[in-house]
Order: structure tokens, then sequence, then C-alpha cells
């Protein structure tokens, strides 16, 4: 007889690779939900159920997730899960392959603390899954209120409960960051004083998109040259595809900010989130003109978006961005000591 499989990492493995897909969020949900629900409960009792023909009647426990159950408890790959795996992706050519084998973790992702759909140790365990050596956990900051930002408070428990996390889930590092609003004046929107105690600070425009051109370049210099930043998020805030729709690109002067990041040591994020794409290729190749640090994020919001990273490597590629300059490329150790002073450089 087979050895049982775990069924609860075989319902798991189904949501990451639906989610990877841009699958509809409530098919992702029905099989982590039914993964929570088999994780709760032994092998023994899974298996009476499944012989008893009750597993669908247990609640978040559907006829497709019991028969996933069924067939993990005999050993077998879940059929569903087979022709997920099997599914073949686009076959990533050499030099985005170069990139992607360089990267060591993830500056940009979300929890379910702020507008995230997975608590931190489930998006932290994908992270490792992935073969990451860190993952920056940056949720939004209080003024995002659509997003559920965390005000000082709420930041501060999540840096407890990130420390206990670490304790567990160690060599691997879930690093403590935040993607912290720019105002409209060019500050950030947090505690000075806490935003000094973070490992990473992503900047992100998000509100008053369409200011001119020249009043959104001081506004993004202003936050590239604050001490706390370190990465420049998403800077154009352009929406090319997705459910959110279209949105043009944010007007500013790509050669002032690039110059700034450059003399300030910011990282411009290749933002892989397939909706943003951001920056456009002809501006990245004008960061990497003007010698700016880069960082490949993806900007997750669920575990199975963690894999998008490959859209920014490949976009790197493309761009001959110099992978000693990409940030996450780096040793964690040589990553903090460049976020701690942006003149420190892995040698």
């Amino acid at each position: 007889m087979a050895t049982p499989r775990e069924p609860a990492d075989d319902l798991r493995r189904i949501a990451f690779l639906l989610e990877r897909a841009r699958e509809p969020t409530y098919r992702v949900r029905a099989f982590r939900n039914a993964a929570a629900v088999a994780a709760g409960l032994s092998q023994q009792e899974l298996a009476e159920r499944a012989a008893a023909g009750t597993l669908a009647k247990l609640p978040g426990i559907g006829d497709v997730t019991a028969r996933c159950i069924s067939e993990s408890l005999r050993g077998e790959m879940p059929v569903y899960l087979r022709r997920l795996e099997e599914a073949e992706d686009e076959p990533m050519d050499p030099a985005t392959g170069r990139v992607r084998a360089a990267l060591r973790g993830d500056c940009h992702t979300h929890s379910d603390w702020s507008d995230g759909g997975s608590p931190i140790l489930e998006m932290a365990e994908a992270a490792r899954g992935l073969r990451h050596e860190f993952m920056v956990l940056t949720d939004h900051s209080p003024r995002l209120t659509v997003a559920n930002g965390l005000s000082a408070e709420r930041l501060e428990r999540q840096l407890d409960l990130v420390a206990e996390l670490n304790e567990k889930l160690s060599p691997f590092r879930i690093l403590t960051g935040i993607e912290v609003d720019i105002l409209e004046d060019g500050s950030l929107d947090q505690n000075p004083s806490l935003l000094a105690r973070l490992d990473l600070v992503v900047a992100s425009v998000h509100s008053k998109l369409r200011m001119p051109a020249e009043e959104m370049t001081p506004r993004m210099v202003a936050a590239v040259a604050n001490p706390h930043t370190d990465v420049l998020g998403h800077c154009t805030g352009r929406l090319i595809t997705g459910g959110r729709g279209q949105r043009p690109e944010s007007a500013f002067d790509p050669d002032i900010v690039f110059a700034a990041c450059a003399q300030f040591g910011v990282a411009v994020e290749i933002n892989s989130r397939p909706e943003r794409l951001d920056p456009p290729r002809r501006l990245l190749r004008r960061a990497v003109e003007a010698g700016c640090l880069t960082a490949i994020d993806t900007d997750a919001h669920a575990p199975g978006q963690l894999a998008w990273q490959v859209n920014g490597c490949q976009r790197a590629a493309q761009c001959d961005v110099p992978v000693q300059l990409i940030v996450n490329s780096w040793p964690v150790e040589a990553l903090l000591a460049w976020t701690s002073d942006h003149a420190a450089r892995p040698g």
C-alpha cells in the first residue's frame, strides 16, 4: 500500500498554483479553506471519513476537495494537482533564468495585516518553498485606509510577531518593512522613529496620481532624499490590465527622479505584478543609464503571486540591468548593511 501523502499540503499547493495562474479568487480560497480544515484533523479521522464518504459533509470541504483528499490519503498525487503541475509554463530564456537564479528574496510583499489575503506565516512558508532566503514584509501605511494600512501601534505588534516567527523559520528570515505612502509634500506616512527600526522601507505614490509633472517630480525627489527610503515602489503607478481597469502613468521627470535615486542610493523597483510591470521598459533603461540600483519585487498579496517574480526578471534581462546592482541578489547581511547605509554595497 502506498504511503499516504499529506492532504493539507496538496491542497495548499493547488491553491498556490491557481494563484500563480491568476485563477479566480473564489477558487483559490476554496482549496485554501479546505487545506485549513484538513490540517486540523488527523489522517486517521480523514481516512475514516473518506471511507465512509462523509468528507464533503465537513464545513469548507466540497466534492472536488474531498476527492483530492481521498487521493492524497491513498498515496496518489491528486489528479487536480497533477494537471496543474503538468501545465507547461512559458519557457524561461537563458538571460531571464540567470537573473532569476541570482535572486535571494523579495523586497515587497503584503499579508492579511493590510490588504493581503494570507497570514504572514503562510506568505513566508511560500517564499521559503521558492528557495528564497528572505522575504521583506511591507504592509501598507496608515493613510491608505482602503488597504487597511498599519497604524504605528499595529506595526509595533507586527514587529513582535515577526520576531517570534523568525525563531521558528530560521535560517529563512522575514525582514521587517513597510510600503509607506509618499504624501503630497513628499513626506512619508509613518513615524520617523518607527521607520528607523525597520529593515527596509518601500516608498510609493498611491494618491493624487494625476498631479502635474512639475509637482510630482519634487514630491518624488523629496521621498527619495528621505534617509528612511530604501526602494522607490512602482514609480509610474500605471495599471495596464486587471480587475481595477487601466490607469495611465503618472507624469514626472524621470531623469531628475532617477538621478536622485542614484545620488541617494535608493533602488528603483521593478514591479513584477502582471497589471503593473512598472516601470515601463523605456524608463527602466533610463534608470539603468543613470546608474540606479534596482529591486525585482512581486508586490505579492497572496502566496502564489510570489512566483510572479520571473516577470520582473524578464524585464531586467531585456533592459540589461546589471545583476550586481539588483539589491535582492545580495546576501541578506549585505542587503541590511545597505539599508542602514546606502553607501554600503557588496564588493
